[in-house]
């Protein structure tokens, strides 16, 4: 199969160039298309995807499209299992983020967009909510390589306690709320990749931006201000505990995407020695580290899981 095969009619040509933006856990191809001037992204999902859960994931993507919260969808191949997306460019919200001046704004932002996909219809079935079930089958797969001491201790530390009871209904959850999965075009925020969406407690997207973007508990506040549209005096259990269930299985599933890429893995690395989150940060953006690596994920992987300690 040609991946031009995948695309409309009208965008398929000699001209038209294709070019692999990446893989990720779902084995999902990612590939930018450029035709007539415009450009596209197009997903065409691994052969083994089963297609009860394809046609879910594509459902919920055209809601979210619909909503604005989401690149618009310009076509559906299903007997291929491919999508077309507008591409976006990004208006650098990482920088909206990160700036003192801006930085507040920003986490309102965040806080009201993702108020809007909870208020997305819930669908029956689908991923999330099993985050532990999930947890305990990558970490089956890590037992293949060597793991510093502290990751399975901060895997059996969330495995051993009791989530809080959540005093609110199961939402449609985005699930992968990463600053990667984060594209601003100058008005709206939109997310990307929804392949896990799925039902899931309200407070684990927020959760998820707040552990990537090492937001504070005083911005904690803030962002779930944002959402709720009112002040929060403290910050929820379960808000809590998300975030520390976040930090763990993020960082478990990048040593095994490290592990499918081949590290090795390696025992001898303690929490001491092991780069935090801030540190990690600064190197990405020093270039002498890539996440596009196995030892870039690897050493992402590991930030993540120290950072689960202190939450």
């Amino acid at each position: 199969m040609s991946l031009q095969d995948c695309l409309p009619a009208e965008l398929r040509g000699p001209t038209t160039t294709l070019t692999r933006i990446s893989a990720g856990l779902s084995g999902a191809a990612v590939h930018r298309v450029d035709a007539g001037g415009r450009a596209f992204v197009l997903k065409v999902a691994a052969g083994s995807e089963p297609l009860d859960g394809w046609r879910r994931a594509r459902e919920i993507l055209e809601r979210a499209a619909g909503a604005g919260l989401a690149p618009r969808v310009v076509h559906v191949d299903e007997e291929r299992r491919a999508i077309v997306s507008e591409l976006i460019v990004d208006r650098s919200f990482a920088r909206l983020l990160a700036g003192p001046e801006s930085r507040a704004g920003a986490v309102a932002l965040i806080g009201r967009t993702l108020r809007r996909v909870h208020e997305l219809p819930v669908p029956s079935a689908g991923q999330g909510g099993a985050a532990l079930d999930f947890l305990a089958g990558i970490m089956a797969e890590l037992s293949r390589v060597a793991l510093p001491t502290f990751v399975g201790e901060a895997a059996a530390r969330l495995t051993g306690e009791a989530a809080p009871v959540s005093e609110r209904a199961p939402v449609l959850s985005h699930n992968d709320v990463n600053p990667s999965n984060l594209v601003y075009d100058g008005e709206r925020l939109m997310l990307l990749d929804w392949d896990r969406a799925g039902p899931n407690d309200p407070f684990y997207d927020p959760a998820t931006i707040a552990v990537f973007a090492r937001m504070d508990d005083e911005t904690c506040r803030a962002l779930l201000a944002a959402y709720d549209g009112g002040a929060v005096a403290a910050l929820p259990a379960r808000f809590v505990y998300d975030r520390r269930l976040v930090a763990v299985v993020c960082g478990v599933v990048l040593l095994h995407l490290a592990q499918l890429a081949g590290h090795a893995g390696e025992r001898a690395a303690t929490l001491d020695d092991t780069l935090g989150l801030g540190a990690f940060y600064q190197r990405m953006r020093a270039g002498t580290v890539s996440v596009a690596s196995a030892e870039g994920r690897w050493r992402f992987g590991l930030a993540l899981l120290k950072e689960s300690t202190a939450l």
